[in-house]
């Protein structure tokens, strides 16, 4: 087992040839200082404050833990360094170096609180979305019966929420395509095919509302979708109904639909954080083929 003396020993006596001494000399300094646990933890912060040092050193900043450890300093060096570290080395680089910077603060302040990740809300199964179906049809008038079953239909088989859920207008559904698409409006205008289970409830639901709002009774209402999650509350055997999950239900079927478990095995990914970036180099699917692939699905 390494003694904390060991990894000392090491600090005092490491070298660098592709920095100037300055830089070594300050990288074993703060390093010293922070007293590292281990001889490979030592190493990656001696090879962080080093090429920091060596940065500092050509802009003329002073080689101090006060003022090279500044943040500012940090910052611009992970960024005017970008071409000489790949992304992950510049990732590790800032990290190492911020924790250097913690270490040495004479009065260091609170660590930041860690914060649980969020996970995806549960997706509803076909027995409890038939079930939601069957409480809004039985709803005491028939437009509450109509904006209930929207609700349903444009939450679970659309995967809508907030506003725009509640900007939807009978107009905006349409059979075309091969299928049922909504066209949302809003800060994100986009086309959405329908899961084909809804095809049918969603363009009755349309039909009623002509013009107006699917979810609205009528100009001025509030909080509609808190009142008809309400009114869809006290089922038997049902959860309560939360849009969250209506939309997790849509994602669900999706995903299954077209493969995107199978793809992200093979890939070897567990996580979706560069996806967005694989998305952005491929062409847009024309309507036809986003409704074959995303709403031709049995629900």
């Amino acid at each position: 087992m390494v003694t904390t003396d060991e990894v000392a020993e090491a600090v005092r006596r490491w070298q660098s040839r592709r920095v100037p001494p300055e830089a070594a000399a300050f990288a074993r300094e703060v390093v010293g200082t922070a007293r590292p646990a281990t001889k490979a933890r030592a190493k990656a912060l001696l090879f962080a404050a080093s090429r920091l040092g060596a940065f500092a050193s050509e802009l003329g900043i002073e080689l101090s833990p006060g003022v090279a450890l500044r943040p500012e300093v940090l910052e611009r060096f992970v960024v005017e360094r970008r071409r000489d570290f790949s992304a992950p080395t510049r990732r590790t680089l800032r990290t190492n170096l911020r924790a250097l910077a913690r270490a040495l603060e004479p009065y260091p302040g609170p660590r930041p609180v860690a914060l649980p990740r969020e996970h995806a809300k549960k997706p509803y199964g076909p027995a409890e979305i038939s079930g939601y179906l069957a409480l809004a049809a039985a709803q005491p008038t028939p437009a509450r019966a109509n904006r209930a079953t929207a609700l349903i239909c444009l939450g679970a088989g659309a995967g809508l929420v907030g506003a725009d859920l509640r900007s939807v207008r009978g107009h905006d559904v349409a059979a075309r395509s091969g299928g049922v698409v909504v066209e949302v409006t809003g800060r994100r205008p986009r086309v959405v095919p329908v899961l084909s289970g809804f095809h049918a409830p969603l363009l009755a639901c349309a039909r009623l509302a002509g013009d107006g709002l699917l979810m609205s009774p009528g100009p001025g209402s509030r909080n509609v979708t808190g009142a008809l999650v309400g009114s869809l509350a006290g089922g038997t055997g049902l959860p309560r109904l939360e849009l969250g999950r209506l939309r997790a239900t849509w994602l669900s079927e999706v995903a299954r639909s077209i493969g995107l478990r199978a793809f992200m095995d093979a890939a070897g990914v567990d996580c979706s954080q560069r996806l967005g970036d694989i998305v952005a180099g491929l062409p847009s699917p024309e309507e036809d083929q986003a409704v074959a692939l995303l709403g031709g699905q049995r629900c």
